[in-house]
């Protein structure tokens, strides 16, 4: 649409015409007249329109840039970067899969972060071209893109970080990046990183409940190696260190089979729902008391697991969201590991 016809200038108003046009803009934009990524007339046409200095159109784009309102795309002209236009603080928070515990995070950063922001929330489902579109498509509207990085390979493994995103995410303003979740040591910078350290947290979770897991025959992790939203190779890495240092049986299986052998003194770690769900059902229908028979962990809390007793090994996601929120509002750098822990319930 076109946004002259909307603009108004009045010569004998004492506001300074620079904020006249500022104002109609936004303006504009509440009243739905302009549209996300609509183009905007060019400065040597806004001024010749209402017979305006250069200089004069300049300043308003200029402070309508630094507001992320408009973007300047070289060589095309300005177009409309946002439409959110009460928030002091815009936030893109940009996640991998919509899970149960990413939404925890999620809604605790929401409830932290205060009312004086706007966060939009998008997933890229671990595909690496999907994440590279959204992030050059806003890679200018936001004052902070707060982003948990998993990938996947075309053979479905998981990769924290692939050399594109690396790139692409140190062409941001690094006081402006958060890495959630998930870190590498190729992305050390000026930014902030909140994260769980996947290989040792396992690792420490399951030594603090040595006491009981020792009391089992054999422990067995279901890693699904070929899931369609991958999960980092450091949870091997960590239980293969658990169970070695300890002496312990070990097994690790891709997934709870249907009609699976279960025995007596079995302790199962399950990292997917659907797993832990064909786990219980079938121990149910073999008549094996949880935490008195056979064992289960599972990975990552949810209310649910609380609420049936599971016992798990997890980050404290709500902590992971609160804490992410305190640096963006107090400006704090640096990297802050969130606590990992089994909580132990009847199923242990």
């Amino acid at each position: 649409m076109e946004l002259i016809k909307f603009i108004n200038i009045d010569e004998e108003s004492r506001v300074p015409k620079y904020q006249q046009i500022i104002d109609s803009i936004i303006h504009n934009i509440s009243e739905e007249n302009l549209k996300m990524g609509e183009k905007i007339p060019s400065i040597n046409r806004f001024s010749e329109e209402f017979y305006l200095s250069r200089d004069t159109v300049e300043k308003a784009y200029s402070i309508l840039k630094e507001r992320n309102i408009i973007n300047a795309i070289r060589g095309k002209g300005y177009y409309i970067n946002r439409t959110k236009l009460i928030s002091k603080t815009n936030i893109l928070f940009l996640v991998n899969k919509l899970s149960s515990y990413k939404l925890r995070t999620y809604n605790s950063f929401i409830n932290s972060i205060g009312a004086n922001s706007h966060t939009d929330l998008m997933i890229y489902h671990c595909d690496e071209s999907l994440f590279l579109n959204l992030l050059d498509k806003h890679k200018s509207s936001y004052n902070y893109y707060v982003i948990m990085p998993h990938f996947k390979t075309d053979d479905l493994k998981h990769v924290s970080f692939t050399d594109k995103t690396i790139k692409a995410l140190k062409k941001l303003p690094q006081e402006k990046l958060v890495i959630l979740d998930n870190v590498k040591s190729e992305m050390i910078g000026n930014h902030i990183s909140v994260y769980q350290d996947f290989e040792n947290d396992i690792y420490n979770a399951l030594k603090g409940g040595i006491s009981k897991i020792k009391k089992y025959e054999k422990i067995m992790l279901f890693y699904p190696e070929n899931a369609v939203y991958p999960y980092p190779r450091r949870i091997l890495h960590g239980f293969r260190k658990f169970c070695v240092e300890f002496k312990l049986d070990f097994e690790i299986l891709e997934e709870v089979f249907d009609d699976m052998i279960i025995k007596k003194g079995d302790l199962f770690i399950t990292i997917e729902e659907s797993d832990l769900v064909n786990l219980v059902k079938q121990a149910k229908e073999d008549e094996f008391v949880l935490g008195k028979d056979i064992g289960i962990i599972s990975y990552n809390d949810t209310p649910l697991k609380d609420l049936l007793g599971i016992t798990v090994i997890s980050t404290d996601f709500k902590i992971m969201g609160e804490t992410t929120a305190d640096m963006i509002l107090n400006n704090k750098k640096g990297r802050v590991k969130v606590p990992f822990n089994l909580i132990e319930r009847d199923s242990l």
